[in-house]
């Protein structure tokens, strides 16, 4: 198994119930995988799941200084916690902070009989 920080992974991968995840809320997930560890965080919303990796792209540090604390105090956005910048959760666009105009980048995840899927 290598060390490599991936940036993707493989379509088909359960990473546990919605319910795992309160309403509103976000958590952290990391994959070890042949290729390499992947670090990802989905928010959930209802019965729906947006999927990001866990890296600014501002400055390419993880998002969340204390784990899965990825959205504003109201949850209405993601929040870098390094630098302040803040994202959409719908489409992962920076709308405030040193990086508008940019993106996170998307991590393809579903939700299939109450469990969360890769995509």
């Amino acid at each position: 198994m290598s060390d490599a920080r991936l940036t993707a992974t493989p379509p088909g991968v359960a990473l546990g119930p919605l319910d795992a995840i309160p309403d509103g809320k976000a958590r952290n997930y990391v994959l070890q995988l042949r290729a390499g560890r992947f670090h990802g965080f989905v928010v959930r919303g209802g019965d729906s799941v947006h999927g990001y990796l866990d890296r600014c792209p501002h400055a390419g540090v993880p998002l969340a200084q204390t784990l899965d604390d990825y959205l504003t105090p109201k949850g209405d956005l993601i929040a870098c916690s390094w630098h302040g910048a803040l994202f959409t959760i719908e489409s992962g666009t920076c709308v405030g902070g040193p990086c508008v105009g940019q993106a996170l980048t998307p991590w393809p995840v579903t939700v299939r009989d109450g469990t969360i899927v890769t995509a």
